[in-house]
């Protein structure tokens, strides 16, 4: 039996005001190649299908067409679970109609455990039991007591997340055992997950946010049972293993989520399960749109970008400028120098305004310039808060911000 894991596609994310479809749609139709090429069986997708809870007609658009064209391959099951970015209820709304194509989707924490064990055959026998754990919130994990503390707060919710872990394995060795009674063959038991691992790596720009209010999101991977075979995660982009152990791991997204990634290998995990251990492969995915990040002088950037002309590149432009005159006309400067080519400049950072808004916001400096957390950290220093004051309160305001970005607009 073969598995595809694979996660974190953002679809409809866009890059600065840069938009992606034709990028989502090439990935989409080499990942179906790669499933016919490799005669996958069963797709793992381990959350954030969509960059938002309110994903544009395009992007639902290609997520359909991509599990109508699925269905018309040999892999005969499905699992998809939410993310953090995903709205559960949009997720779940078509679960049963897809679930007719032999497409599992568990958008939220469910309400029966046994929801989240499902137990996939293929001509009539049990081929793999998956303990599809979608992201889990805050709320579906800890009840919040009157004046806990943050280390109270990290604590519940570890626990939280290893006793749902616990509960829901334990299901699928119940299930398991019941089906080698029956006479049927062991079969694996795989879980999926979508949170933040203890030491999980990010690059800056990724756009990966934290799932929890301070530390809350590490968890370790002596938290997951033994009795997973194969552990499928997402919510970060960059791949990589759980505690270093091989058959605990994160695909990573299929596509740079900013430039810090452009550089980065993307890969889906293949998976095949036998009498033995799994083997697990890595298939590397294709470039679909070349990034590249310049930072420099006007001379060195204009030496990057006439190279670039030379090889008539399509690539997509982050201009960080680092010259030591202010350069107040750059953009028209960099206009000029793109001018005629295939570039397209995304953003243009001029690193000497950037350091003059250190300490007050610069007449040109935008909020777009600046992430929540940037501005509520201003708003401190505007104030004089006292240094001891600032943890809790940005405490408070993380978990504000928190609840409006986990709210699903779509359950009203």
């Amino acid at each position: 039996m073969k598995l595809l894991h694979t996660s974190d596609w953002h679809l409809g994310r866009m890059l600065y005001r840069e938009k992606r479809y034709e990028e989502f749609s090439l990935f989409l139709d080499w990942l179906l190649d790669t499933i016919i090429e490799q005669q996958i069986d069963i797709l793992l997708i381990s959350g954030d299908v969509f960059d938002t809870t309110t994903p544009s007609n395009l992007a639902q658009k290609l997520y359909y067409n991509f599990l109508s064209r699925l269905s018309l391959t040999t892999c005969h099951s499905t699992v998809i679970i939410g993310g953090n970015h995903d709205s559960p209820t949009f997720l779940n709304a078509p679960k049963a109609l897809l679930e007719a194509f032999n497409v599992h989707v568990v958008g939220a924490k469910a309400d029966l455990i046994e929801e989240e064990v499902l137990t996939l055959y293929h001509d009539g026998k049990p081929e793999a039991i998956v303990c599809a754990v979608p992201y889990l919130r805050d709320r579906d994990i800890r009840f919040v007591e009157p004046g806990e503390s943050l280390e109270d707060k990290n604590t519940k919710l570890a626990e939280g997340i290893r006793s749902h872990y616990e509960e829901v394995c334990s299901l699928a060795v119940k299930k398991r055992e019941a089906s080698e009674l029956g006479g049927y063959p062991s079969v694996p038991i795989i879980a999926m997950g979508h949170l933040f691992a203890t030491g999980g790596q990010t690059i800056d720009g990724d756009g990966v946010r934290d799932l929890y209010v301070g530390s809350l999101s590490h968890i370790g991977s002596d938290m997951f049972p033994p009795s997973i075979d194969y552990l499928a995660l997402g919510h970060l982009h960059v791949p990589q293993l759980v505690g270093g152990l091989s058959h605990m791991r994160y695909s990573g997204s299929p596509i740079p989520m900013g430039f810090g990634e452009a550089k980065q290998d993307k890969q889906v995990v293949l998976v095949e399960f036998s009498a033995s251990d799994p083997v697990i492969k890595v298939i590397l995915v294709p470039r679909f749109q070349q990034l590249v990040r310049i930072s420099g002088s006007l001379d060195q950037i204009a030496t990057t970008i006439e190279k670039l002309k030379y090889e008539e590149s399509h690539a997509w432009l982050e201009i960080e400028y680092t010259g030591s005159d202010a350069a107040g006309n750059l953009r028209e400067q960099v206009d000029t120098l793109v001018e005629g080519s295939y570039l397209v400049v995304t953003i243009i950072k001029n690193k000497r305004i950037t350091e003059r808004a250190l300490n007050a916001i610069h007449e040109q400096e935008t909020l777009e310039d600046l992430d929540t957390s940037e501005v509520f950290r201003r708003c401190l220093e505007l104030e004089e808060v006292p240094q001891e004051e600032r943890i809790e309160l940005t405490a408070s305001y993380n978990e504000i911000v928190q609840t409006l970005v986990e709210h699903d607009r779509r359950a009203e």
